[in-house]
């Protein structure tokens, strides 16, 4: 299995930073709590070296301020739930993307922050719900794009299909990986207005942040990641760590910008890091 992943991941492109890029992956939960938390951050922190990504790992919202956001060129949202921010942390958080920082979200991310209009618009779509866990096939609509140039055309998976309250391609968003919805089964009432064909994966380039007038960031999510056999998959994998190596490429944040506003290289990162986080350096301290 490691050598598969390190044979795939040779053929994505991978970022020239100028350092190592830092991800903030923020893990806290205000509701449903996934069990494969921890599984994900170490298939993360694994392979870091290998991506040239310094991930660390925090559920403390206190992180969440202008300086201490600054230092990070992505943060991830990964498996959170709920209300995870106060409101000083939303401040702070649609200043960083509003000034070109960069957001991943994976698989409950969508059911995160639902009431919070920035978030919604750099998340693109909010989670409405899913039917039991089954296999599906994935399809892959844009295999040029690095979270998804590794998959199968017809991609055979075992988790959540997610359902949407609304079409991510309606703000913008480039879907990437969709579901085919004979595939599988769901008793529920699926809402139209998610769009056709079914959005599992997309992408978005912010032109003008989160707001007018601001920096172009890129966010990018998967509703993928329910298991703990997910996060050991390294076609999902590849998946994940393709979408963040995309968020990473954009020249707004210091990995590849010195005059960037955010991201690794800041009057902050010089220093130690919170003791909340965990790195893969050890430096650092809805279902």
């Amino acid at each position: 299995m490691a050598l598969l992943f390190l044979t795939l991941l040779s053929t994505c492109t991978t970022p020239a930073f100028g350092e190592t890029a830092r991800a903030l992956v923020y893990t806290a939960t205000a509701g449903f709590r996934h069990d494969s938390i921890p599984t994900a951050i170490q298939a993360l922190e694994a392979r870091g070296s290998v991506v040239n990504v310094d991930f660390e790992n925090t559920e403390d919202k206190g992180i969440f301020t202008e300086q201490g956001l600054e230092r990070y060129d992505v943060v991830i949202f990964l498996s959170t739930t709920g209300e995870v921010l106060d409101d000083t942390g939303k401040t702070a958080f649609q200043n960083y993307l509003n000034n070109g920082g960069n957001f991943v979200g994976i698989h409950s991310a969508s059911g995160t922050l639902n009431t919070t209009a920035f978030y919604g618009k750099e998340l693109g779509a909010y989670f409405d719900y899913h039917p039991e866990i089954q296999n599906a096939t994935i399809e892959v609509l844009d295999a040029s794009h690095p979270s998804t140039e590794n998959l199968p055309t017809d991609w055979p998976v075992r988790d959540e299909m997610y359902n949407f309250k609304s079409d991510p391609r309606s703000v913008g968003a480039i879907v990437i990986l969709t579901v085919n919805e004979s595939s599988y089964t769901d008793d529920g009432t699926r809402r139209f207005n998610q769009g056709e064909p079914h959005p599992i994966a997309w992408y978005q380039e912010h032109g003008a942040g989160v707001v007018s007038g601001g920096t172009a960031g890129r966010s990018f999510y998967t509703s993928l990641g329910h298991l703990n056999e997910t996060w050991e998959d390294e076609l999902f994998m590849n998946h994940i760590l393709g979408g963040i190596q995309w968020t990473l490429q954009a020249n707004t944040t210091r990995a590849f910008n010195s005059s960037a506003l955010v991201g690794n290289g800041g009057a902050s990162s010089s220093g130690a890091s919170p003791s909340s986080t965990s790195s893969t350096s050890g430096t650092a301290s809805a279902s």
